[in-house]
């Protein structure tokens, strides 16, 4: 008794079966086509976004390496004031004509330590009689200089320094005032 309603199931299936198969199968093969584009499309994205991550991973690290020193080279840079001091307050003192031994040893080491920090990347901002540039320079004064124009660097009172394209240390520098038009002439 039990296999006979199972018969009847089965019986019933297989009469439909003529017909459901085709569109079951189309049906089926348009639904795995739409998960394969969709299946597909996951995966280039997925691609796209592990070749975005190594690009940027190597780009980090040809920054870490190329700026690897800046804290460095930026504790070096007081080394390099102090050494130009020593040449500046001995070359004062040695006006008499004489050549100090001293003087000469410290100018080359000055010129071996410039040159070392030159092949590492650090080089020297040019301020002095260019016009005041906030990204490179800090003015820490303004001065009344006759025949400079406006805004444009008239002393450098610490050297500014970069490191390939980065800023190291800004220039600290003193500028020229605006030139105010003198009252005699505005009375004319």
């Amino acid at each position: 008794m039990a296999t006979k309603p199972m018969d009847a199931d089965l019986d019933r299936a297989q009469a439909n079966s003529g017909e459901m198969p085709v569109n079951n199968v189309e049906t089926r093969s348009g639904d795995l086509e739409v998960e394969n584009e969709c299946l597909r499309e996951r995966l280039m994205r997925a691609l796209a976004e592990s070749e975005n991550t190594r690009r940027q991973g190597e780009r980090r690290t040809e920054e870490a390496q190329r700026y690897a020193i800046a804290s460095f080279a930026r504790e070096l840079l007081q080394v390099v004031d102090n050494l130009r001091r020593a040449i500046s307050a001995g070359t004062n003192r040695a006006d008499t004509g004489q050549h100090d031994p001293l003087i000469e040893g410290v100018t080359a080491t000055d010129r071996i330590l410039t040159e070392v920090l030159k092949r590492f990347g650090v080089e020297e901002i040019k301020a002095l009689d260019a016009p005041f540039d906030p990204e490179k320079h800090e003015a820490v004064l303004e001065v009344d200089a006759v025949g400079q124009p406006s805004r444009n660097v008239v002393q450098v009172l610490e050297n500014g320094y970069t490191l390939h394209d980065r800023l190291l240390r800004p220039a600290r520098v003193a500028v020229a005032k605006a030139q105010r038009p003198s009252p005699q002439a505005t009375r004319q």
